[in-house]
């Protein structure tokens, strides 16, 4: 796993963590850096997202900001999904996953979530499925694409 990958995991721990003790309700689907001083958190809440709970999240952040851009986010269309929560709630949903490694000879699968335990999910595409362990995987988000 590459440090960006590292480093997004871990800063997706800490911020989870401090937004999810601080705002009940909102759970911190994912983060994403899209530069080395510039990340987005997507969020949810039971109630949606909206742009008041946007701002607060950003405040919760605020000691994050003397070194990232930050930009907070609902999950939007293509939901991300990355942990095994996640993945579970999702069985039988399309799904896009990207790999740090190669796993039987592809980084990239699209398909149907067949299966979700706490170690990997399995992944229907093309006629075959691929398990996928959790620690694998850097980006994997719900579409509703034709897979």
């Amino acid at each position: 796993m590459t440090n960006i990958h590292t480093k997004e995991k871990t800063l997706f721990r800490e911020i989870g963590a401090k937004v999810e003790g601080a705002i009940p309700g909102v759970e911190v689907l994912a983060l994403e850096l899209s530069g080395p001083e510039r990340f987005t958190v997507f969020i949810d809440h039971p109630q949606g997202v909206d742009h008041a709970l946007c701002e607060r999240v950003t405040d919760v952040l605020r000691d994050y900001l003397r070194e990232y851009a930050i930009e907070v986010s609902s999950p939007g269309i293509e939901r991300p999904v990355r942990t095994p929560a996640h993945f579970e709630r999702a069985v039988g949903r399309r799904v896009s996953v990207r790999t740090a490694i190669d796993i039987a000879g592809r980084k990239r699968f699209k398909g149907e979530i067949v299966a979700a335990d706490p170690a990997a999910i399995r992944v229907s595409t093309d006629g075959d499925e691929f398990e996928i362990p959790y620690d694998a995987i850097v980006r994997g988000n719900l579409t509703e694409e034709r897979v």
